[in-house]
């Protein structure tokens, strides 16, 4: 029980920081922090052999903002509304336009990844450690403690 308490503090801790850190590196879109930011979340699942930290999104965006995409020709309206968010173009048909015009980019070239989970898992790794060290050395005192 002290082990499971302690690594769930442990996973617990480092999922939030993870989340955090990759809420921050998230790009803000159209919808600010409701969008692809807000999507981002952590929980704890309680495994057989332990406790395990998720962060994930549910957003449908999250893997393309991430890994980036092939040349494909995206939907013009979201473009629209993120050329009139961003731009602050209030003009439909000039936002419609540029919207075009990046619509007929990304069929060339694709998108670049953005790898906000990616850059946090390599910068948090150490932190990350640490925590579940300083676990390891609370399990080991709270056991001492209890013979």
């Amino acid at each position: 029980e002290i082990t499971r308490e302690e690594l769930t503090r442990a996973a617990t801790e480092a999922s939030l920081l993870f989340e955090r850190e990759v809420i921050d590196k998230t790009p803000v879109g159209v919808h600010g922090g409701a969008g692809l930011r807000g999507s981002i979340s952590s929980h704890i699942k309680q495994l057989k052999d332990g406790p395990l930290g998720i962060v994930s999104s549910n957003s449908p965006y999250a893997v393309p903002v991430e890994l980036g995409t092939k040349a494909h020709f995206p939907p013009i309206e979201p473009l629209q509304d993120w050329v009139k968010h961003k731009l602050g173009i209030k003009d439909d048909k000039e936002a419609k336009g540029i919207a075009f015009a990046i619509a007929l980019k990304i069929s060339k070239k694709g998108t670049k990844g953005q790898f906000m989970f990616k850059q946090t898992f390599d910068e948090q790794k150490e932190n990350v450690t640490a925590l579940f060290v300083d676990a390891q050395e609370r399990i080991v005192r709270r056991l001492a403690g209890a013979a």
